[in-house]
């Protein structure tokens, strides 16, 4: 099995916080999404745009973009005010 140091070296920045993410938040839907994590801020950066555009093109509003050093413990959170995008989702309305 091949050393993996980007793995590991990932690994232990997340440990301490240190790692980078993207953290995108939408109005419509109401979610906050992390993804990540990203060994530096340029990688971060540079890979923002994909998940910009497959939000796009998933119809999200309100897209907004923050690079963090944290540690998420959730990737995908849904707020309560999700309510009406549910029952649109669910009836077809």
């Amino acid at each position: 099995m091949p050393f993996k140091s980007k793995e590991i070296w990932t690994d232990i920045l997340q440990l301490f916080r240190k790692a980078w993410w993207i953290e995108i938040s939408t109005d419509f839907p109401n979610i906050t999404y992390y993804f990540g994590p990203f060994i530096t801020s340029e990688a971060a950066e540079s890979s923002a745009p994909g998940y910009i555009e497959d939000l796009q093109d998933e119809a999200a509003q309100g897209i907004r973009v923050q690079l963090k050093r944290c540690r998420p413990t959730k990737l995908t959170i849904e707020h309560e005010e999700n309510s009406e995008y549910n029952s649109l989702l669910t009836t077809g309305t």
